[in-house]
């Protein structure tokens, strides 16, 4: 049976490799005209995202749109240095030849995003995509079908069909869209799902950048500043209901300032959340879970936490129904418990007493590599011990969430949390070849010293070099 986006995927074959000797100029202008499309219809993305999640229009501009036009205006300031040859020392070997490395366009490329940003995490991968001169195919989730339809208007409205598409649908339509040889994908989802993706791109030799999740865990030491450490905790962690992939999964807190953190989160929910006291299934300042479905795993967690003596801190009503479970913090949890197995990827937090760092240490290097990893203390000591005791995407100390945004960190994660990084340069590079280009001179080089026939002196020189260069 022949694939249904075949001949799509064939035009836009031949258009990319137009695209490689297009001036870089053409790159920006289409960056232009995704940006002032985004820039006219921020009404439309509110609308949509409100549809789909129950963002606030505030919400919205921050997580979907910001992060989308501060990727754009980037590439905008920064394409030409990018795209430029980087030349590199020849070295004593190589005296006479002159070598540059070549950022050149990968091709055609899959982009698959998911439910939970769903604007963001099409618009930004997009943006280097296009940066980096390739066409691109875009896969939107089917989760969230009011963004989903939005994204198709604004890729017909901007492009033309060989250098962007939009393909809707679900399971059936990612299958065939696998099945494809495209020259990079580019996938933000679950882990059990992008083994699938990395599966079904190894039988075309596809490249991958695989953004992932898993459980981030949050370390809050004796020294830390509880108040503190709670008012961004509740922040990253209920933000868009939990459901944000770098978002603390789970906390280890020192007993010393547990009491203290509890009483503060709770107060930060109030104060972040429902800031005009209309109940947090009534404020517009709190979003909703993607579906019934999902809202369901949820609870379901959630009793088996709490029907094997986890503690509920603060929160705990839930509405499946609605979409709706209040933010959560639990405590005494049993670890075989799924809720601290499992990505929660909801607004339930589990929390765990330490007494030794050093089994905070060994259950993080025991368990898949975070996405991320954030630590509250002002021990220099301790910063300088988890950040070399311990692998993750990212780390950050005293703060969460906020690393997504920076504008010079690469994105990513690492083993089970991801392969390859995003954003600003690195967006870039991920989408392009990095080239190697070297150029010899005519008639005498030092490379004939390696042709035979090996008299003495060649075999002089060869023994002198792996000595000494």
């Amino acid at each position: 049976m022949a694939n249904p986006f075949q001949s799509q995927f064939d035009k836009q074959k031949v258009r990319s490799l137009e695209l490689r000797t297009e001036p870089i100029e053409h790159r920006r202008k289409r960056l232009k005209s995704l940006k002032t499309w985004i820039l006219n219809n921020k009404g439309k993305i509110r609308e949509a995202l409100h549809a789909d999640l129950r963002k606030s229009a505030t919400d919205t501009d921050i997580s979907e749109i910001f992060t989308v036009t501060t990727e754009i205006n980037d590439a905008l300031s920064h394409l030409h240095q990018w795209a430029r040859p980087q030349r590199v020392s020849p070295g004593m070997t190589y005296l006479g030849t002159a070598g540059k490395i070549q950022p050149e366009p990968k091709g055609v490329c899959l982009i698959i995003a998911p439910w939970n940003f769903p604007f963001n995490l099409i618009g930004s991968p997009l943006a280097s995509c296009l940066a980096a001169g390739n066409t691109a195919m875009l896969k939107p989730s089917e989760n969230t079908p009011a963004t989903s339809k939005l994204i198709k208007e604004m890729v017909e409205d901007v492009f033309e069909p060989e250098v962007v598409t939009v393909i809707e649908g679900a399971i059936p339509e990612t299958t065939a869209l696998l099945e494809l040889p495209f020259d990079h994908i580019f996938f933000t989802g679950s882990t059990n799902v992008g083994k699938i993706v990395m599966g079904a791109a190894a039988k075309n030799l596809s490249s991958v950048t695989l953004e992932l999740g898993g459980k981030s865990p949050v370390i809050i030491d004796e020294t830390a500043n509880a108040d503190d450490a709670a008012k961004k905790i509740v922040w990253g962690r209920f933000t868009n209901n939990g459901q944000t992939c770098i978002a603390p999964d789970y906390i280890f807190i020192s007993e010393k300032v547990k009491d203290k953190f509890v009483a503060s989160a709770k107060k930060y929910v109030a104060e972040l959340f429902d800031s005009k006291s209309e109940g947090l299934s009534h404020t517009q300042d709190y979003s909703r879970l993607v579906n019934v479905k999902h809202a369901s795993r949820l609870v379901e967690i959630l009793d088996e936490a709490k029907n094997s003596g986890a503690h509920i801190e603060f929160g705990g009503t839930h509405n499946a129904n609605e979409k709706f479970i209040e933010p959560t913090l639990l405590s005494n949890i049993d670890e075989s418990n799924r809720i601290w197995q499992e990505e929660i990827f909801g607004p339930i937090m589990p929390m765990k007493i330490y007494r030794d760092i050093d089994q905070v240490i060994d259950h993080i290097n025991q368990n898949d590599k975070p996405l991320a990893l954030y630590l509250f203390s002002r021990s220099r000591k301790t910063k300088k011990r988890i950040t070399k005791a311990t692998s993750a995407g990212s780390m950050v100390i005293n703060d969460v969430v906020v690393q997504y945004a920076h504008p010079n960190l690469p994105f990513g994660g690492v083993n089970h949390s991801g392969i390859g990084k995003s954003h600003g340069k690195y967006g870039f590079m991920e989408f392009s070849n990095q080239k190697s280009v070297l150029s010899q001179r005519i008639g005498l080089t030092n490379a004939l010293l390696f042709y035979p026939p090996f008299n003495g002196f060649k075999k002089w020189v060869v023994n002198f070099m792996i000595k000494w260069f």
